[in-house]
Protein backbone atom coordinates (compact mmCIF):
# COMPACT_ATOMS: atom_id res chain seq x y z
CA UNK A 1 0.00 0.00 0.00
CA UNK A 2 1.30 3.46 -0.91
CA UNK A 3 2.36 5.81 1.87
CA UNK A 4 -0.12 8.57 2.69
CA UNK A 5 2.22 10.70 4.86
CA UNK A 6 3.85 13.10 4.73
CA UNK A 7 1.33 15.01 2.63
CA UNK A 8 2.77 16.59 -0.52
CA UNK A 9 2.55 20.37 -0.90
CA UNK A 10 3.63 22.91 -3.48
CA UNK A 11 4.72 26.45 -2.57
CA UNK A 12 3.04 29.68 -3.69
CA UNK A 13 5.83 32.10 -2.71
CA UNK A 14 8.04 31.35 -5.76
CA UNK A 15 5.43 33.36 -7.66
CA UNK A 16 6.45 36.44 -5.62
CA UNK A 17 10.04 36.00 -4.39
CA UNK A 18 12.47 37.71 -6.75
CA UNK A 19 9.58 38.92 -8.91
CA UNK A 20 7.86 42.24 -9.49
CA UNK A 21 10.87 44.58 -9.34
CA UNK A 22 11.64 46.77 -12.38
CA UNK A 23 14.55 44.53 -13.39
CA UNK A 24 12.78 41.21 -12.77
CA UNK A 25 9.89 39.19 -14.13
CA UNK A 26 6.25 39.85 -13.18
CA UNK A 27 4.64 38.30 -10.12
CA UNK A 28 2.73 35.11 -10.93
CA UNK A 29 -0.87 35.27 -9.63
CA UNK A 30 -1.89 32.93 -6.84
CA UNK A 31 -4.70 31.48 -8.95
CA UNK A 32 -2.20 30.47 -11.64
CA UNK A 33 -0.14 28.60 -9.05
CA UNK A 34 -3.20 27.01 -7.49
CA UNK A 35 -4.34 25.74 -10.89
CA UNK A 36 -0.90 24.37 -11.80
CA UNK A 37 -0.68 22.64 -8.42
CA UNK A 38 -4.19 21.19 -8.59
CA UNK A 39 -3.70 19.99 -12.18
CA UNK A 40 -0.41 18.20 -11.54
CA UNK A 41 -0.80 14.42 -11.53
CA UNK A 42 1.51 11.40 -11.70
CA UNK A 43 0.00 7.91 -11.95
CA UNK A 44 -3.18 9.12 -10.30
CA UNK A 45 -1.39 10.88 -7.41
CA UNK A 46 -1.88 14.62 -6.93
CA UNK A 47 -0.58 17.33 -4.62
CA UNK A 48 -2.39 17.43 -1.28
CA UNK A 49 -1.95 21.11 -0.55
CA UNK A 50 -0.10 24.38 -0.93
CA UNK A 51 2.04 26.53 1.39
CA UNK A 52 1.35 30.28 1.27
CA UNK A 53 3.13 33.64 1.37
CA UNK A 54 0.89 35.86 3.50
CA UNK A 55 1.47 39.05 1.54
CA UNK A 56 -0.05 41.06 -1.28
CA UNK A 57 -0.84 40.43 -4.05
CA UNK A 58 -1.42 36.79 -3.09
CA UNK A 59 -3.00 37.00 0.38
CA UNK A 60 -2.89 40.14 2.52
CA UNK A 61 -1.39 39.92 6.00
CA UNK A 62 -4.13 42.41 7.00
CA UNK A 63 -6.97 40.11 5.92
CA UNK A 64 -9.94 40.16 8.28
CA UNK A 65 -11.82 37.05 9.33
CA UNK A 66 -14.20 37.24 6.35
CA UNK A 67 -11.30 37.55 3.90
CA UNK A 68 -9.53 34.58 5.51
CA UNK A 69 -12.71 32.49 5.19
CA UNK A 70 -13.07 33.48 1.53
CA UNK A 71 -9.46 32.51 0.85
CA UNK A 72 -9.90 29.18 2.64
CA UNK A 73 -12.99 28.43 0.57
CA UNK A 74 -11.22 29.49 -2.62
CA UNK A 75 -8.24 27.21 -2.02
CA UNK A 76 -10.55 24.36 -1.03
CA UNK A 77 -12.33 24.74 -4.37
CA UNK A 78 -9.08 23.54 -6.00
CA UNK A 79 -9.11 20.42 -3.82
CA UNK A 80 -6.07 21.62 -1.84
CA UNK A 81 -5.28 21.96 1.86
CA UNK A 82 -3.14 24.76 3.33
CA UNK A 83 0.16 24.14 5.11
CA UNK A 84 2.94 26.44 6.25
CA UNK A 85 3.00 30.22 5.88
CA UNK A 86 5.75 32.69 5.08
CA UNK A 87 5.23 35.77 7.27
CA UNK A 88 6.34 39.09 5.69
CA UNK A 89 8.64 40.12 8.54
CA UNK A 90 11.05 42.29 6.45
CA UNK A 91 11.25 46.06 6.60
CA UNK A 92 10.12 46.52 3.00
CA UNK A 93 7.03 44.41 3.70
CA UNK A 94 5.93 46.20 6.87
CA UNK A 95 8.13 44.34 9.34
CA UNK A 96 11.61 45.10 10.63
CA UNK A 97 14.97 43.65 11.61
CA UNK A 98 14.94 41.10 14.42
CA UNK A 99 18.16 42.67 15.73
CA UNK A 100 17.15 46.26 15.02
CA UNK A 101 15.66 49.04 17.12
CA UNK A 102 12.77 48.44 19.48
CA UNK A 103 10.49 49.81 16.76
CA UNK A 104 11.96 47.43 14.17
CA UNK A 105 11.46 44.49 16.48
CA UNK A 106 7.87 45.46 17.28
CA UNK A 107 7.04 45.64 13.58
CA UNK A 108 8.61 42.19 13.15
CA UNK A 109 6.51 40.82 16.02
CA UNK A 110 3.34 42.47 14.71
CA UNK A 111 3.72 40.63 11.39
CA UNK A 112 4.26 37.35 13.25
CA UNK A 113 1.13 37.99 15.33
CA UNK A 114 -0.98 38.70 12.23
CA UNK A 115 0.26 35.56 10.45
CA UNK A 116 -0.39 33.40 13.52
CA UNK A 117 -3.93 34.76 13.86
CA UNK A 118 -4.64 33.82 10.23
CA UNK A 119 -3.10 30.42 10.82
CA UNK A 120 -5.25 29.81 13.88
CA UNK A 121 -8.40 30.75 11.97
CA UNK A 122 -7.53 28.44 9.07
CA UNK A 123 -6.93 25.59 11.53
CA UNK A 124 -10.35 26.23 13.05
CA UNK A 125 -11.92 26.21 9.58
CA UNK A 126 -10.27 22.83 9.00
CA UNK A 127 -8.33 23.60 5.84
CA UNK A 128 -4.92 23.80 7.57
CA UNK A 129 -4.16 20.57 9.43
CA UNK A 130 -0.37 21.02 9.38
CA UNK A 131 2.29 23.68 9.09
CA UNK A 132 4.17 26.46 10.86
CA UNK A 133 4.99 30.12 10.24
CA UNK A 134 8.30 30.81 8.54
CA UNK A 135 10.57 33.62 9.75
CA UNK A 136 14.18 34.78 9.43
CA UNK A 137 16.32 37.46 11.07
CA UNK A 138 15.43 40.08 8.44
CA UNK A 139 18.96 41.48 8.43
CA UNK A 140 22.04 40.99 6.27
CA UNK A 141 25.25 39.20 7.17
CA UNK A 142 27.43 42.32 7.04
CA UNK A 143 25.29 44.18 9.60
CA UNK A 144 25.26 41.13 11.88
CA UNK A 145 29.05 40.78 11.62
CA UNK A 146 29.59 44.15 13.33
CA UNK A 147 28.75 42.48 16.68
CA UNK A 148 28.18 38.73 16.27
CA UNK A 149 27.64 37.94 19.94
CA UNK A 150 25.41 40.89 20.75
CA UNK A 151 23.43 40.68 17.52
CA UNK A 152 22.72 36.96 17.83
CA UNK A 153 21.55 37.58 21.40
CA UNK A 154 19.18 40.29 20.20
CA UNK A 155 17.82 38.13 17.37
CA UNK A 156 17.27 35.32 19.88
CA UNK A 157 15.34 37.67 22.17
CA UNK A 158 13.10 38.69 19.26
CA UNK A 159 12.57 35.08 18.18
CA UNK A 160 11.77 34.08 21.78
CA UNK A 161 9.15 36.81 22.05
CA UNK A 162 7.78 35.77 18.65
CA UNK A 163 7.63 32.19 19.90
CA UNK A 164 5.51 33.24 22.87
CA UNK A 165 3.13 34.98 20.47
CA UNK A 166 2.94 31.86 18.31
CA UNK A 167 2.24 29.65 21.34
CA UNK A 168 -0.70 31.86 22.23
CA UNK A 169 -2.27 31.08 18.86
CA UNK A 170 -1.43 27.37 18.90
CA UNK A 171 1.21 27.95 16.21
CA UNK A 172 4.94 27.32 15.87
CA UNK A 173 7.69 29.20 14.06
CA UNK A 174 10.32 27.86 11.67
CA UNK A 175 13.51 29.79 10.90
CA UNK A 176 14.73 29.00 7.40
CA UNK A 177 18.49 28.54 7.14
CA UNK A 178 19.69 30.74 4.30
CA UNK A 179 23.18 32.13 3.80
CA UNK A 180 21.84 35.66 3.25
CA UNK A 181 20.35 36.17 6.74
CA UNK A 182 22.61 37.45 9.50
CA UNK A 183 22.95 35.09 12.44
CA UNK A 184 21.51 32.25 10.35
CA UNK A 185 24.10 32.18 7.56
CA UNK A 186 26.04 29.13 8.73
CA UNK A 187 24.99 25.83 10.23
CA UNK A 188 26.89 26.46 13.45
CA UNK A 189 25.41 29.94 13.86
CA UNK A 190 21.94 28.56 13.14
CA UNK A 191 22.28 25.92 15.86
CA UNK A 192 23.68 28.52 18.25
CA UNK A 193 20.73 30.83 17.61
CA UNK A 194 18.11 28.12 18.12
CA UNK A 195 19.78 26.96 21.33
CA UNK A 196 19.85 30.54 22.58
CA UNK A 197 16.14 30.94 21.84
CA UNK A 198 15.56 27.72 23.77
CA UNK A 199 12.00 26.95 22.65
CA UNK A 200 12.18 23.50 21.00
CA UNK A 201 8.93 22.56 19.32
CA UNK A 202 7.86 26.21 19.20
CA UNK A 203 10.78 27.95 17.46
CA UNK A 204 12.55 25.50 15.18
CA UNK A 205 14.31 25.07 11.87
CA UNK A 206 12.88 25.00 8.36
CA UNK A 207 15.23 22.76 6.40
CA UNK A 208 15.36 23.56 2.71
CA UNK A 209 17.52 20.95 0.96
CA UNK A 210 19.12 23.52 -1.36
CA UNK A 211 19.84 26.19 1.24
CA UNK A 212 21.12 23.65 3.75
CA UNK A 213 23.59 22.28 1.20
CA UNK A 214 25.14 25.75 0.83
CA UNK A 215 26.11 25.52 4.51
CA UNK A 216 28.62 22.79 3.60
CA UNK A 217 30.44 25.24 1.30
CA UNK A 218 30.91 27.99 3.88
CA UNK A 219 29.35 30.79 1.82
CA UNK A 220 29.43 33.95 3.96
CA UNK A 221 31.06 31.98 6.80
CA UNK A 222 34.29 30.43 5.58
CA UNK A 223 35.28 29.16 9.01
CA UNK A 224 32.21 26.91 9.01
CA UNK A 225 32.98 25.36 5.63
CA UNK A 226 32.87 21.54 5.63
CA UNK A 227 33.63 20.66 2.02
CA UNK A 228 37.12 21.61 0.79
CA UNK A 229 37.67 24.45 -1.64
CA UNK A 230 37.57 23.33 -5.28
CA UNK A 231 35.54 20.32 -4.17
CA UNK A 232 35.22 17.56 -6.75
CA UNK A 233 31.46 16.96 -6.96
CA UNK A 234 32.00 13.44 -8.26
CA UNK A 235 33.16 12.55 -4.73
CA UNK A 236 29.68 11.70 -3.52
CA UNK A 237 30.88 10.02 -0.32
CA UNK A 238 32.48 13.24 0.91
CA UNK A 239 29.39 15.24 -0.06
CA UNK A 240 27.18 12.78 1.80
CA UNK A 241 29.30 13.02 4.93
CA UNK A 242 29.31 16.83 4.85
CA UNK A 243 25.58 17.05 4.24
CA UNK A 244 24.92 14.57 7.05
CA UNK A 245 26.99 16.73 9.43
CA UNK A 246 24.65 19.66 8.74
CA UNK A 247 21.51 17.52 8.94
CA UNK A 248 22.58 15.81 12.19
CA UNK A 249 23.21 19.20 13.81
CA UNK A 250 19.91 20.76 12.72
CA UNK A 251 17.53 17.79 12.48
CA UNK A 252 16.63 17.89 16.20
CA UNK A 253 15.33 21.42 15.60
CA UNK A 254 13.65 20.74 12.25
CA UNK A 255 9.88 21.25 12.17
CA UNK A 256 9.34 22.00 8.47
CA UNK A 257 10.98 20.62 5.34
CA UNK A 258 11.42 21.76 1.74
CA UNK A 259 12.38 19.32 -0.97
CA UNK A 260 14.65 21.15 -3.45
CA UNK A 261 17.62 20.83 -5.77
CA UNK A 262 20.80 22.96 -5.88
CA UNK A 263 23.82 23.22 -8.20
CA UNK A 264 26.21 24.49 -5.53
CA UNK A 265 26.00 28.15 -6.55
CA UNK A 266 24.35 31.28 -5.19
CA UNK A 267 21.74 33.36 -7.00
CA UNK A 268 19.59 36.43 -6.49
CA UNK A 269 16.73 37.88 -8.49
CA UNK A 270 14.92 41.21 -8.30
CA UNK A 271 15.30 42.58 -4.79
CA UNK A 272 16.15 39.23 -3.20
CA UNK A 273 19.68 38.80 -1.83
CA UNK A 274 21.93 36.09 -3.22
CA UNK A 275 21.17 32.76 -1.59
CA UNK A 276 21.19 29.09 -2.54
CA UNK A 277 20.12 28.58 -6.15
CA UNK A 278 17.09 26.38 -6.53
CA UNK A 279 17.28 24.12 -9.59
CA UNK A 280 14.72 22.10 -11.46
CA UNK A 281 14.23 18.50 -10.40
CA UNK A 282 15.88 17.26 -13.59
CA UNK A 283 18.67 19.86 -13.78
CA UNK A 284 21.82 18.00 -14.95
CA UNK A 285 23.93 20.27 -12.73
CA UNK A 286 21.96 19.40 -9.60
CA UNK A 287 24.34 18.25 -6.87
CA UNK A 288 21.82 16.54 -4.58
CA UNK A 289 20.41 13.04 -4.77
CA UNK A 290 16.93 14.28 -3.87
CA UNK A 291 15.52 11.05 -2.48
CA UNK A 292 18.66 10.03 -0.60
CA UNK A 293 19.41 13.44 0.89
CA UNK A 294 15.78 14.03 1.85
CA UNK A 295 16.19 11.00 4.06
CA UNK A 296 18.89 12.81 6.04
CA UNK A 297 16.11 15.11 7.31
CA UNK A 298 13.17 12.71 7.44
CA UNK A 299 15.06 9.90 9.25
CA UNK A 300 17.15 10.12 12.40
CA UNK A 301 20.83 9.24 12.76
CA UNK A 302 19.85 5.57 13.09
CA UNK A 303 17.76 5.58 9.94
CA UNK A 304 14.40 5.56 11.71
CA UNK A 305 11.55 7.74 10.45
CA UNK A 306 11.08 10.81 12.64
CA UNK A 307 7.50 11.45 11.42
CA UNK A 308 7.98 15.05 12.59
CA UNK A 309 6.85 16.63 9.33
CA UNK A 310 3.30 15.64 8.45
CA UNK A 311 3.64 17.50 5.17
CA UNK A 312 6.63 18.38 3.00
CA UNK A 313 6.82 21.14 0.42
CA UNK A 314 8.65 21.72 -2.85
CA UNK A 315 10.53 25.05 -3.04
CA UNK A 316 11.62 26.42 -6.41
CA UNK A 317 12.23 30.11 -5.69
CA UNK A 318 13.46 32.37 -8.48
CA UNK A 319 12.70 29.96 -11.30
CA UNK A 320 11.99 31.78 -14.60
CA UNK A 321 8.29 32.41 -15.17
CA UNK A 322 8.31 30.31 -18.33
CA UNK A 323 9.42 27.34 -16.24
CA UNK A 324 6.95 28.01 -13.45
CA UNK A 325 4.01 28.42 -15.81
CA UNK A 326 4.60 25.06 -17.51
CA UNK A 327 2.49 22.16 -16.26
CA UNK A 328 5.34 19.78 -17.09
CA UNK A 329 7.45 21.45 -14.40
CA UNK A 330 4.96 20.60 -11.67
CA UNK A 331 4.36 17.08 -12.91
CA UNK A 332 8.12 16.49 -12.65
CA UNK A 333 8.23 18.06 -9.18
CA UNK A 334 5.30 15.95 -8.02
CA UNK A 335 7.02 12.83 -9.37
CA UNK A 336 10.10 13.61 -7.25
CA UNK A 337 7.98 14.32 -4.19
CA UNK A 338 6.21 10.97 -4.57
CA UNK A 339 9.58 9.19 -4.69
CA UNK A 340 10.59 10.95 -1.45
CA UNK A 341 7.37 9.83 0.24
CA UNK A 342 7.71 6.30 -1.10
CA UNK A 343 11.19 6.10 0.43
CA UNK A 344 10.66 8.01 3.69
CA UNK A 345 6.92 8.11 4.34
CA UNK A 346 4.35 6.10 6.22
CA UNK A 347 0.66 5.22 6.25
CA UNK A 348 -1.89 5.72 9.00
Amino acid sequence: MANTFPKLHNAAWPGIVGKGAPDSEPIIPLDTLLALTANAEVDGVKFDGIDLFITDPHFSIDSDADAVKRMADHIASYGLAVGSFVAPIWGGAGGGSAMGSDDDRQRFLTQVRKACAIGQQMRAIGIRPTGGVRIDSSVGVEAWDADPVGNTKRIAETFREAGRIAEGYGEYLVAEGEICWGGMHSWREMVKLLEMVGMPGVVGYQADMAHSMLYTLGYNREEDRILPKDFDWSDTATLDAAYRTVADALRPWTLDFHVAQNDGTVFGSGDHEKTGRHCRVDDPNGRLDIVKHAGYWLRDENGNLTKTMRHICWDGCMFPNAVMESQDTWNAVLGAMIKVRDAHGWDE
